[in-house]
């Protein structure tokens, strides 16, 4: 009984879990739903073949990462706005908020034009040739209706930063609905459309989010919240707001382009192993997605907790609030743990085609082997994600953009000499990397100790 007494010690309290969890519940349902519309992406194009469900992999990483650097700086907008909540300076959460819309408006065209540019990068990283061509015709879709994702994303940050996430969830379900209708309608060719593979897995998932992004926008709109947040005045270039969010912001923003690239190119030598390596990495990074994404929902609430008892001069309620996060995800973890350990077999064959495939049948054991290693590191997802929510929150920015982007590209000479020179399994290479993923969770538990974020002022000047 001490034990968990211990463990829900302040559960009530200010930062404790019960407020945590009043914000982090409806983010993890919807992190969870964008989980589950990239799971049936993979999932029903799976059914058509291993080369279409590789290169939805491919191809919506590519996405994410030309995406990344502009999400990662608008996505600083849930920190800001919740800092000028807590200070009581809600007309200053509408203006920052607006400045993340217009970055999108800028992006969005830039994005279209680094279109070329992956695809180079895939022919030069040497893509199975089975693959490439339905990644370029899904990278192609993406770009161009990705202004709908990045918006719903930006609205998203607002209504997390104010703490309205049931609206954000209501809005995710949505776009979860329409993306797995779609999918099923598009992909397999139902109700007279025609069969369009990876191409419907596409449509599907960018009127998926269009859907999200309306309701969004209608409740942004709505008039208690044009009257309290003072919207209309807030639709204007403020040029001390948006140097805030560039400043704040750019760090995460190169943080998960960086580190994106990173990963794009760890994917890339292990698929350029061949289908059978490439088809066990899918199906593993599959999964590791499924179990990750729900974090994601506790790491934006306590960035939006840490980020609005910053701004009302709580540094103290705000360290409580990250403690809280790093509790609710370890609970979470021990789940995913036990099926990683127990289950991988099982896990890895959800991802059988519909016609029997040689190269999904030998693929198998490898993916087996890699789920296991990964529930090495499942528990240390869960501290990461509640110290890095914290640390931006609170304004710490560039520092773990440092450590962060440092720890990402020491992963890739690693796997370009365990593969390439000394031609290590799959399996071992994939081990290395999880512990260097330890070592690098351990830097972030000493910066959170060490209390220097808890004394970062943002906001103030405006």
């Amino acid at each position: 009984m001490s034990f968990f007494s211990n463990y829900f010690s302040g559960y009530h309290k200010p930062g404790g879990i019960k407020e945590l969890l009043t914000l982090a519940f409806p983010m993890i349902i919807s992190t969870a739903c964008d989980g589950v519309m990239t799971f049936t992406d993979r999932l029903f194009l799976a059914r058509v073949g291993p080369e279409q469900m590789n290169a939805v992999m491919a191809g919506a990483i590519a996405v994410q990462m030309i995406m990344f650097f502009f999400v990662g700086l608008t996505g600083y907008s849930t920190a800001l706005v919740a800092q000028y909540f807590g200070a009581g300076e809600k007309h200053n959460s509408s203006k920052a908020i607006f400045q993340a819309i217009l970055i999108n408006l800028v992006a969005w065209p830039v994005i279209i034009l680094l279109k070329p540019v992956v695809e180079s990068y895939w022919a030069f990283m040497d893509t199975p040739v089975t693959q490439l061509g339905f990644q370029i015709q899904y990278l192609t879709i993406m770009v161009w209706g990705c202004i709908f994702g990045m918006l719903r994303y930006t609205l998203g940050c607002y209504f997390t930063g104010i703490g309205k996430t049931p609206i954000v969830m209501i809005a995710t379900l949505a776009a979860m609905i329409v993306n797995v209708i779609l999918d099923y309608i598009l992909i397999f060719g139902k109700f007279g459309f025609p069969a369009m593979g990876i191409q419907g897995a596409a449509i599907g998932t960018v009127l998926g989010g269009f859907s999200a992004m309306v309701i969004l926008l209608i409740a942004y709109l709505r008039h208690n919240n044009r009257v309290e947040f003072s919207v209309l005045k807030s639709f204007r270039f403020n040029r001390v707001i948006m140097k805030k969010l560039i400043y704040y912001g750019s760090p995460a923003g190169t943080e998960m382009f960086l580190n994106f690239l990173a990963f794009v190119t760890m994917v890339a030598l292990f698929q350029s192993e061949g289908d059978i390596v490439s088809t066990a990495t899918t199906i593993m990074f599959n999964w590791d997605l499924v179990s990750f994404i729900p974090l994601l929902g506790i790491e934006i609430a306590v960035t939006s907790l840490v980020g609005r008892y910053m701004g009302a001069g709580r540094p103290i309620i705000a360290k409580h609030a990250a403690i809280s996060g790093i509790k609710t995800g370890i609970f979470y973890s021990i789940i995913i743990l036990a099926l990683f350990i127990f289950i991988p077999e099982i896990l890895v064959r959800v991802f059988h085609p519909e016609k029997p495939s040689e190269v999904f049948e030998s693929a198998v054991p490898t993916a087996v082997r890699m789920v296991q290693i990964a529930s090495l590191y499942v528990l240390a997802e869960a501290v990461l994600v509640a110290l890095i929510g914290a640390l931006r929150g609170a304004g710490d920015t560039h520092f773990t953009m440092i450590v962060s982007v440092l720890a990402h590209w020491s992963f890739i000479p690693l796997i370009y000499l365990s593969l390439k020179v000394f031609h290590f399994s799959v399996a071992f290479s994939w081990l290395l990397l999880v512990i260097f993923f330890l070592l690098f969770c351990i830097i972030l538990v000493i910066r959170f100790r060490s209390g220097k974020w808890m004394k970062l002022k943002v906001i103030g000047g405006e």
